[in-house]
């Protein structure tokens, strides 16, 4: 089995612990979510891959940003993390990449993920995972165009967007080239 397979088993597992831990239903996650029972039953039973979209809600359902259930995922420890041991996780809708550069980790309170978004794909996240957490997109390659607060932001190489998250997001990328960038997430 590859890692990214056994990433996401865990992962669909760490989801289901999340809602037994809760006492909630797949109904009761449904409505809070507002993704179909028949949808989150599919996919605690490893019939389907979670997409982006989808973990943004399941994530503010449950107010938890999405790198925290990450790195929930992942075992912690060393301070010296390896580029072969970050998790990296693909959105099969969209074909965006997620690496955990620096997950989250007890007594720290920044991670820093690395983002890659293929031409033409966008995402929408309808709510954050955690209202009023500060957040800094750094472009690496390539264009970006993200949407906070109804203001549409063109991302170049080397700018910086820094911000704190309260309302819908989108990511997009306009092409012709993928965009690269790395997001810096400063826990309160």
């Amino acid at each position: 089995m590859r890692n990214d397979e056994r990433f996401e088993q865990k992962l669909v597992a760490r989801l289901a612990a999340l809602r037994e831990g809760r006492g909630w239903s797949l109904e009761q996650l449904a409505q809070a979510s507002g993704i179909s029972r028949a949808t989150l039953s599919r996919m605690e039973r490893g019939e389907s891959s979670p997409t982006a979209a989808l973990l943004g809600k399941l994530c503010a359902a449950y107010g938890l940003p999405m790198s925290r259930l990450i790195a929930e995922v992942e075992e912690q420890g060393a301070q010296l993390i390896k580029s072969v041991d970050q998790a990296t996780w693909t959105d099969p809708a969209t074909g965006f990449t997620r690496r955990m550069v620096s997950p989250p980790a007890k007594g720290l309170r920044g991670e820093l993920i690395e983002g890659r978004l293929p031409a033409g794909a966008v995402i929408d996240y309808e709510q954050p995972p955690q209202p009023g957490l500060e957040q800094h997109i750094w472009m690496l390659d390539g264009l970006l165009d993200y949407t906070l607060d109804g203001v549409t932001y063109r991302l170049q190489v080397g700018d910086c967007l820094r911000f704190r998250l309260y309302g819908p997001t989108r990511f997009s990328c306009p092409g012709p080239l993928g965009a690269h960038y790395l997001i810096a997430i400063c826990e309160p």
